[in-house]
């Protein structure tokens, strides 16, 4: 960086699971004296390490990485809660002449932290009802009512994230109006560079079915036996986590652990797809290739992005 380095603005890293953003994020974080600010919505669970691909501390390569660890399994995510949170971090980092550096692949987390916008209210008949309903019919059902009425919302959410569901139904009910249509403008609350990582799909497939052998091997199964003990199956975000659903599944005999790995190989595949989807649709985003063929210029790319004047 030149002696005349640029004020501190927010970097967003996104894109699709297993792109490559947190060694992104840890390069850029030492490059511009910054810090990370956790994004993706499973890494803010204590002991939920393995099947989130947290960075283990020899990784962060010491750079502060915040929001990981905050919540037992047994917490219920609110994205409100961590607008809240993300907010007075990447604040507190501004003010003290630091770089935040937001980094995952949560897209609602990532709009929440950086741009306008408001959650609407709750009705607790609505919700009541609706919760039945998804212990009645199941969240496959209710999936596909939500996608009947909002497709953009059922193209979002996954048919078995049965809360997420029923949020999305309720505040249907509530307003009157699709989900997506409450959801904000592009209109950022900070100065923003967002950076998103791309890699074509049969790389990325490829490099999936690798980080989940990898997972596999470096005891995903224990970690959610582990976390079993402390109430993961109770936690109604938690257990629907991608890996941890299926192991938990195995655990209770309804399938074999290779089907459990078949089966998360193939979820974040189709997990990565909606995230790879919901972020090209925010022209905002700058896309920078991770395929392996570029990786050793990526970081180069993204300097060379965050040194020119840019729109958020």
């Amino acid at each position: 960086m030149s002696s005349a380095a640029p004020a501190p603005r927010v970097i967003a890293v996104v894109g699709p699971t297993a792109a490559g953003k947190s060694d992104l994020g840890v390069f850029l974080a030492k490059e511009l004296g910054g810090e990370v600010v956790n994004a993706d919505s499973m890494q803010l669970y204590r002991g939920m390490d393995i099947g989130t691909a947290k960075l283990t501390p020899e990784e962060r390569e010491g750079v502060p990485h915040h929001l990981l660890d905050i919540w037992d399994v047994t917490v219920t995510a609110s994205v409100a809660e961590y607008q809240k949170l993300a907010r007075a971090e990447i604040d507190r980092l501004l003010a003290a002449g630091r770089w935040p550096v937001l980094v995952g692949g949560s897209g609602l987390y990532v709009r929440g932290a950086v741009d306008k916008m408001e959650f609407p209210g709750t009705d607790p008949e609505v919700r009541a009802r609706l919760e039945e309903e998804l212990v009645l019919r199941g969240s496959g059902a209710l999936h596909a009512r939500l996608a009947a009425a909002d497709p953009e919302a059922g193209a979002a959410i996954l048919p078995s994230n049965g809360r997420r569901i029923v949020r999305a139904l309720e505040v249907i009910e509530i307003t009157g109006k699709p989900f997506t249509a409450n959801l904000p403008g592009h209109d950022s609350v900070y100065d923003t560079l967002q950076i998103g990582v791309d890699v074509a799909r049969p790389e990325l497939d490829e490099r999936i079915t690798t980080r989940v052998d990898r997972m596999w091997e470096a005891g995903l199964v224990d970690e959610v036996r582990t976390l079993a003990d402390q109430g993961l199956r109770e936690g109604r975000t938690a257990s629907r986590a991608l890996g941890y659903q299926q192991v938990l599944t195995a655990l209770e005999g309804e399938c074999t652990d290779d089907e459990a790995r078949a089966e998360t190989v193939r979820a974040t595949k189709r997990f990565a797809r909606r995230q790879d989807s919901w972020f090209r649709r925010d022209p905002r985003v700058h896309w920078l290739s991770g395929a392996v063929a570029d990786r050793g210029e990526l970081p180069a790319r993204a300097m060379a992005l965050v040194e020119r004047p840019v729109t958020a």
